[in-house]
């Protein structure tokens, strides 16, 4: 995640875009990989900016599973879970567009950013979508319906305030945004983002700090990464002035999955043997979540 400076003080409200980007197809989890929910990311402008940018890598393909199992024994059956993964890999292109003011629920933020890299030039955009597309799989094979904000790494947006809506309107049992950090240099480990009592998130305060939790556990176990040396208290941070936690109506957090920034970090996040963990981890924590919540 791109770090943001202090609060904007006029207040802006972007209601009618954010209805825009949330209309939403929803089709049988039975479908194509990312099938399950489609969105309609802007469209990718000519290459406003000079800026020099890595080739992306191609996204993991799904996890292929050997078998089928009853349905009647699959953990997440009938639930719906809802993936964000941040930011999109062109945004770099469109800066009008991605630094338009949004109304967050608290105060005004950009639609979007480009997120962060790795020294190497490595994306933070594409590291997200990397890991929603193991957890996707992940989260499938256990029977879930999956809902996705963006379905490539080469587009432009939503918005986070659609992201959100997205989510919402799914009607999601719960909800993961995943990112990596843009941190200091000598700064390591990960954190898990809760939201704070708002308005539209109050009745989801307490179920996301349940999840949070776990997921934080989970996380850690799986993957070795420390929690955050710079960020939070134990690898928890109470945030107010994110979109995605502040609008949220189902249980959600975002976590920060280590910073790009760090040399020790960034050469784990760009494997993708450790984004395969990380979507495990994530999928463990989201079922050990429902499956106690049933």
């Amino acid at each position: 995640m791109q770090r943001r400076s202090g609060r904007a003080a006029e207040h802006w409200h972007h209601g009618v875009a954010a209805a825009l980007w949330a209309s939403v197809i929803l089709a049988a989890s039975s479908g194509p990989a990312f099938s399950d929910a489609a969105t309609t990311s802007r469209a990718s402008p000519p290459a406003r900016q000079a800026q020099k940018r890595h080739a992306p890598a191609s996204a993991p393909g799904p996890v292929r599973r050997s078998g089928a199992a009853d349905h009647r024994d699959l953990a997440l059956a009938g639930r719906v879970v809802g993936i964000d993964p941040g930011h999109n890999g062109r945004n770099y292109t469109d800066p009008a567009f991605i630094d338009s003011p949004i109304w967050n629920g608290r105060e005004t933020e950009t639609c979007d950013t480009t997120g962060t890299e790795t020294d190497a030039g490595y994306t933070e955009a594409q590291f997200n979508f990397n890991v929603a597309s193991f957890l996707a799989a992940d989260l499938r094979a256990q029977g879930a319906r999956v809902v996705l904000t963006r379905t490539s790494n080469d587009g432009v947006g939503p918005c986070v305030t659609a992201r959100s809506e997205i989510i919402n309107r799914a009607g999601a049992s719960v909800a993961i945004d995943i990112h990596a950090d843009g941190g200091p240099a000598d700064g390591r480990g990960f954190a898990i983002l809760e939201p704070v009592s708002d308005g539209p998130n109050d009745r989801v305060i307490g179920a996301s700090a349940v999840f949070g939790r776990i997921l934080l556990e989970r996380y850690r176990a799986l993957t070795g990464m420390p929690v955050s040396t710079y960020d939070g208290v134990d690898g928890v941070t109470k945030r107010d002035d994110l979109a995605g936690l502040n609008l949220t109506t189902v249980p959600k957090v975002l976590i920060e999955c280590g910073n790009m920034r760090n040399a020790t970090d960034a050469a784990l996040l760009v494997r993708t043997s450790f984004q395969a963990l990380a979507a495990k981890a994530f999928a463990e924590a989201i079922t050990q979540y429902l499956t106690a919540a049933a």
